[in-house]
């Protein structure tokens, strides 16, 4: 069976070399190392833009497959971008002395924030000493005694004044546990005639008219009204004596530590947050010096100065330039700080030094980075970014206080203003996904850095994909790839793209290919990586994932699966399929038989009847009809049945990539030619009988090859392929070699005319000026099996309708009689 020689494709067409003449070095010792990306122009420059604005809303989300890079170069360029900005203020929260439950946020210079933090502490220890002298000193305690003699001094006179206008009324006060008592007096001369006042017993004032008793309990009531004014005046000095001794204690204070709160306020309280701050940490001080004389004169008293410290909430070096925070876990409290518990006797307890910050904090004034699928999987996150990049500021808030049934009281820490360029690192599903059910994402991503899969394969980007190379040699630490090295990688980037002008970008699967070249060099004791050791290293990674292929091979190999390599069959052939399992893919074949009959039935497909099938297939199956009766059915009704399967396949089938080889075989069966067995068949058909391209060509290649190299190879066997998949062809080294020998074959085809003659022999043929086919042709001899059908079931027709007749005259003769 002869096959039409310019339908095949040449060797070269195969697989796309790269010279190493061209590349322009021996080893990749001789060239430089890669400076930024290769081959996503598109993404530079708008991850460039993005980073330009500094308006609202321009944050990045940066859109790519996983291994392309995004991640890597985004970092690069937010770390060489923010070393060249200001280091943004460190951040601190510190006690509110006017309402404890709400700690304050105070920003300072860079760097500063542990300084302060470390003054207060050594602040806090000079005072106990300090402190306990100035109090120690016999100025105070005179200065007090003072003010104590002049109080007692007061006290006595008013006391006395009082007890001598008692007197004068006929009455003498007396101080019992129980208060101040009026006695009256009664007079009485003694033995030198003398006028002497003594106390009034009890008997002496029974003894008095009723009259004489109420005067003196008139009297009396009027001391007593006399004797509270003095206690109340006297109540009025013990305040200001009290006040007296404290201001003489704040005096003291003051002037003891105004030496080192002066230092601290010149040295940290330039901002007027803090220094309002460090004047209330002053009085409070000042207020409660005690505290600092019991711990100098008890190292073992329980004293609390927490409130004399600061938590160093977000702390910055001064030249480190902006902080590029990478969260990797974007949990809520991991995003937005929070506010930690202490658990004392099975009670919680919190203060302003519990509270924790977030990436958000810690990327404040520069760039935070996360990935998209990780911030969208945890609760809160997502809304709780948004919110930040609404309002430009951040309060941290318990999710317990958000969420509980019953409002717990605890800290309310003061808001922090937010300077910050988000960039979220996700796929495309997630970008569309946003962009479809979020009103608010567009708003706030305005900038889409997009990342091709594959760049374009020129001797520039050639040349850069080498310095990769040689970069990744260089930072590694790694053997030197030779010039045929370098040649074998290109080829396979170009493979990983699964096109002849285009190379992948998935540089961590070219990594990979390095890491384990360089690995298998040192193992075969080679000073560089030459083409044969990276084969070897592809192969070996093959080998590592290919069980399964090897198993369907092993099937196919024992017949347990049944495929012809070699001969012809009328309504057989082999299509070829692909199995993806994300690490490897690969191809095989599988065969589709048709049978056909006379019928209306139309082509029905077994496994769409039995709910096997996909939308996609299906509509390629559909496709088929359309075609014949294009062909067939412009003179004449299409009337017939088929059947078509694809045999021993036991999964589900989707794709139309097999619907011109269910085509070829309904062609086969109407026509009865056979088709030749040694060819397997990939491709879409159109309704106008042309052949359309299809995935996954270099696999289904190497697929069907294997089974053949199994069997032997006669020189007869091939693929037929769509020639716009020429483009794709990347194919394996041992195809290569065997399609040089003559031993296999690749044609590439246009339309099912061109497919047909090469799986047969015959030409599909040329319709006349009447639409007629020659005889000798695929459509003559189906266009004859058709009008065969036709013709049979009009007569069958013909022939029911005359048994039919024959039967009412019967009838109608015997219902006469």
């Amino acid at each position: 069976m002869s096959k039409p020689k310019r339908f095949e494709l040449a060797l070269q067409k195969l697989r796309k070399r790269t010279s190493t003449a061209s590349l322009g070095f021996e080893t990749t010792e001789e060239i430089g190392c890669l400076e930024g990306l290769i081959g996503q122009q598109r993404a530079v420059e708008a991850m460039e833009f993005g980073l330009d604005v500094a308006s609202k809303g321009y944050n990045i989300f940066v859109v790519g497959d996983h291994g392309s890079g995004r991640t890597t170069y985004s970092l690069d360029q937010l770390r060489k971008r923010a070393d060249k900005l200001p280091c943004p203020d460190d951040w601190l929260y510190v006690y509110n002395f006017a309402n404890a439950g709400e700690p304050m946020a105070i920003n300072l210079p860079p760097g500063m924030g542990k300084k302060l933090s470390d003054s207060l502490t050594e602040l806090v220890d000079e005072l106990k000493t300090t402190l306990s002298k100035a109090f120690e000193n016999s100025q105070y305690e005179d200065s007090k005694a003072q003010l104590v003699k002049e109080f007692q001094e007061q006290v006595n006179g008013l006391m006395e004044s009082v007890r001598n206008w008692a007197q004068e009324k006929g009455f003498s006060i007396k101080r019992t546990p129980q208060g101040f008592v009026n006695i009256p007096l009664s007079q009485s001369k003694d033995e030198e005639g003398n006028v002497v006042s003594k106390e009034m017993q009890q008997e002496e004032f029974e003894a008095l008219s009723e009259t004489e008793q109420k005067q003196l309990q008139t009297k009396s009531e009027d001391v007593s009204q006399k004797t509270l004014e003095v206690l109340r005046k006297i109540r009025d000095h013990e305040k200001s004596l009290k006040e007296k001794i404290k201001n003489l204690e704040a005096e003291i204070c003051r002037n003891a530590i105004r030496p080192y709160l002066s230092d601290l306020k010149t040295q940290y309280g330039k901002g007027d947050k803090i220094a309002q701050w460090i004047d209330a940490l002053t009085e409070d001080i000042i207020e409660n010096f005690n505290i600092f004389i019991a711990a100098a004169r008890d190292e073992n008293a329980d004293v609390d100065f927490s409130r004399y410290s600061v938590n160093v909430f977000v702390s910055n070096e001064p030249d480190a330039g902006a902080p590029v925070v990478h969260e990797t876990n974007s949990t809520y409290y991991n995003l937005v700080g929070k506010v930690e518990y202490e658990s004392r006797q099975g009670y919680l307890y919190t203060d302003f030094r519990k509270i924790v910050p977030g990436a958000i904090h810690r990327a404040n004034g520069g760039y935070l980075v996360l990935d998209a699928e990780e911030i969208l999987r945890q609760f809160m996150s997502w809304e709780a970014l948004k919110r930040v990049l609404r309002t430009e500021e951040l309060s941290i808030e318990n999710l317990g206080e958000q969420l509980g049934f019953v409002p717990v009281s605890s800290l309310r820490p003061e808001a922090i203003p937010t300077q910050i360029k988000v960039v979220i690192i996700g796929s495309r599903w997630i970008y569309y996904l946003l962009n479809l059910y979020d009103p608010e994402f567009q708003k706030l991503f305005k900038i889409k850095a997009d990342f091709d899969v594959d760049m374009p394969r020129t001797k520039s980007t050639e040349h850069q994909l080498a310095c990769f190379v040689a970069s990744y040699v260089q930072k590694e630490g790694g053997l030197h790839f030779a010039a045929d090295g370098v040649s074998e990688v290109i080829e396979l980037a170009s493979r990983l793209a699964g096109n002849q002008t285009r190379m992948s970008t998935h540089f961590n699967q070219i990594e990979e290919i390095l890491v384990e070249s360089v690995a298998w060099a040192r193992k075969l004791s080679r000073k560089v990586v030459t083409s044969d050791v990276v084969r070897k290293a592809f192969n070996a990674k093959r080998f590592r994932s290919n069980l399964i292929e090897e198993r369907i091979q092993r099937s196919f190999e024992n017949g347990q699966i049944r495929i012809d390599t070699e001969g012809t069959a009328i309504g057989q052939i082999n299509g070829l399929t692909v199995l993806d399992f994300r690490e490897y893919m690969f191809g095989h074949p599988v065969r589709i038989t048709a049978n056909v009959f006379m019928g209306q039935e139309g082509i029905v497909n077994i496994e769409r009847e039995v709910k096997m099938t996909g939308p996609i297939h299906n509509k390629g199956l559909l496709t088929l009809s359309s075609f014949l009766g294009r062909k067939f059915a412009k003179e004449m009704p299409l009337s017939l049945s088929a059947r078509l399967a694809f045999e021993q396949t036991y999964d589900g089938i989707e794709g139309d990539s097999a619907s011109s080889t269910e085509l070829y075989a309904l062609l086969s069966a109407l026509s009865g030619i056979g088709i030749s067995q040694s060819i397997a068949v990939t491709g879409s058909v159109d309704q106008f009988g042309n052949i359309q391209p299809i995935g996954g060509a270099n696999e289904k290649i190497e697929g069907f090859f294997r089974c053949c190299s199994y069997r032997g190879l006669t020189g007869k066997q091939g693929v037929l392929l769509p020639k716009q998949n020429v483009i794709n062809l990347m194919l394996d080294h041992e195809v290569l070699d065997a399609v040089g020998k003559g031993l296999f074959h690749i044609w590439a085809v246009e339309t099912i005319e061109q497919g047909i003659e090469i799986l047969t022999g015959i030409p599909a043929g040329i319709p006349d000026g009447e639409g007629k086919y020659p005889a000798d042709t695929i459509y003559g001899k189906v266009m004859e099996q058709l009008k065969t059908w036709v013709e049979k079931s009009h007569r069958l027709k013909k022939g029911e309708m005359n048994n039919g007749k024959g039967e009412h005259r019967e009838d109608a003769s015997e219902n006469g009689d």
